[in-house]
């Protein structure tokens, strides 16, 4: 079985149309291809579904190739429990597909349950080249056309990535498609439907803390604290705010494992806030142009020593760091430097806003290359 989870509006449901056209392209029989949606349909069981399409098609679902695709399944009440017993009556002659849109529904019910049946892929929000490809524009070479990318990588990060946003340049449209169809369906409708959460309010409070500041340094205690939580509590909420996607936490790296669960982490919201970057400052657009980063290059890691020297991020390749600067305004190397020097690397990158040189110190290569260049290269 396959499993499509990620954000909302990302476009889960659109890729099972999409499957469901290719079948049909390669001449895969219509009737045999069985799709339902649990939005509005909570209380049916998937057995029920197949039995009723076993007597409106005159069916016999052991013999012959179906194709089951289940949108929002983690809508129903155990649904692994009921998604195994199909696999196991029909796995030689169903194919079965199923979305939802948290990785919880995926992480903490179905390992145990599900184990060797299920593959998981986590759609995310458009890259920028796949945003210039919605666009139906293509700049090639891209030296040639720096304004236009420069632009359109501008645009890009408005939409965060969601492709209804596309086009839409009003500010008082995109900040309610947020708010409304994304985050506050996640916070009162998804994240409760699996947790017992009393306190909804403090857990958007949370999100909010951190969509208003990105990359904090969180300390458990301290925003517990602040919060008039247990800093258990505020740990699950953190938790559950992650694994629906909501927000990204990032280690401090180090080459020793027990040391980087020590450390303090780093907080990122995968949705930047769009009253941070329709503001007009210098900070919030930093902080919008270093999030935007982060959520493409999906990173796990950031590095600061004892003595707050820092860098963004920090990108594994075979197991070797590559660190990463972000710079919106003033290139400064310092952070990046020591870093090098302590983990004995060669080459480092700053990402910065429009900026683009090479610089040499002590022997030390360090790129510095502008963002949607740099997004078209690495990003797929």
């Amino acid at each position: 079985m396959i499993a499509l989870t990620g954000l909302r509006r990302v476009g889960k449901t659109t890729l099972l149309y999409k499957i469901i056209q290719t079948h049909l392209t390669k001449k895969f029989d219509p009737k045999n291809i069985i799709y339902f949606s649990f939005d509005e349909f909570k209380e049916t069981e998937i057995r029920e579904i197949l039995s009723t399409y076993e007597q409106m098609m005159d069916k016999d679902l052991q013999k012959g190739r179906y194709l089951l695709l289940l949108d929002e399944i983690q809508k129903v009440k155990h649904w692994e429990e009921q998604l195994k017993r199909i696999y196991d009556i029909y796995g030689k002659t169903i194919k079965i597909i199923i979305s939802g849109t948290e990785s919880l529904f995926i992480k903490k019910k179905s390992k145990e349950t599900l184990a060797g049946r299920l593959f998981t892929f986590t759609v995310a929000p458009l890259t920028f080249k796949e945003f210039l490809r919605f666009k139906e524009v293509s700049y090639n070479p891209p030296r040639l056309y720096e304004k236009e990318l420069s632009q359109l990588y501008n645009e890009y990060v408005r939409t965060q990535g969601f492709p209804e946003l596309i086009g839409i340049k009003e500010k008082e449209i995109i900040k309610k498609y947020i708010k409304e169809n994304i985050i506050e369906k996640i916070i009162y409708r998804d994240i409760p439907h699996l947790y017992n959460i009393r306190e909804i309010s403090v857990l958007e409070t949370i999100l909010n803390i951190l969509m208003e500041d990105p990359g904090q340094l969180i300390e458990l205690n301290d925003l517990a604290k602040d919060l008039h939580l247990s800093r258990q509590t505020l740990s699950n909420y953190l938790r559950y705010l992650e694994d629906a996607f909501l927000i990204r936490k990032l280690y401090n790296y180090s080459k020793n494992r027990r040391k980087v669960e020590r450390k303090l982490k780093k907080y990122y919201p995968t949705i930047l806030s769009p009253d941070l970057f329709f503001r007009d400052d210098t900070l919030a657009q930093s902080k919008t142009f270093e999030g935007s980063i982060i959520n493409q290059l999906q990173v796990e890691f950031f590095w600061r020593d004892p003595y707050k020297n820092e860098v963004d991020a920090i990108i594994l390749h075979d197991q070797k760091p590559s660190p990463i600067e972000i710079k919106y305004g003033k290139i400064e190397t310092k952070g990046l430097v020591k870093f090098m020097e302590k983990f004995h690397i060669k080459d480092g990158c700053i990402i910065s806003l429009n900026q683009e040189n090479s610089l040499d110190i002590d022997g030390k290569k360090i790129q510095i290359i502008p963002a949607y260049k740099f997004v078209l290269q690495y990003c797929p």
